[in-house]
């Protein structure tokens, strides 16, 4: 029997932690998006409408990267505290190419690195 690969991303708007299942030890990858406080106050000189525009484009191409990674994968789980996950699984959910990957998107609070390996590992082990 082939084992289902697996991974779990802790994401917000600004980072996402992808951790792939069965690991041991569970490593942690990090992807940033580029629109962070520091673009943020810089492109507010220039115009809020100007801002903006940045800001959806960077967070677009952000949850471009996360949904091609996404692809390589059978089963994922999508935590965090905001509404980035939701908003990343809505980017990618009517795509025909993502139809057979099992997509699960749990609210999570901020955790550190061992929390987010605690989290994963239960969750992948205790059946979902």
């Amino acid at each position: 029997m082939i084992e289902k690969t697996k991974i779990a991303i802790w994401m917000d708007h600004s980072v996402a932690h992808l951790m792939d299942y069965p690991a041991d030890p569970i490593l942690t990858r990090t992807i940033e998006c580029n629109f962070n406080q520091e673009a943020r106050k810089e492109t507010l000189q220039h115009g809020e409408s100007t801002m903006h525009n940045l800001e959806q484009g960077d967070q677009a191409a952000y949850y471009k990267e996360l949904a091609e990674i996404i692809r390589e994968y059978d089963e994922v789980l999508l935590f965090g505290p905001t509404e980035a996950k939701t908003e990343l699984y809505n980017t990618f959910k009517d795509n025909h190419l993502y139809s057979a990957i099992k997509v699960e998107i749990r609210t999570a609070d901020k955790m550190t690195e061992s929390q987010m390996h605690a989290h994963v590992k239960a969750y992948f082990e205790g059946g979902n």
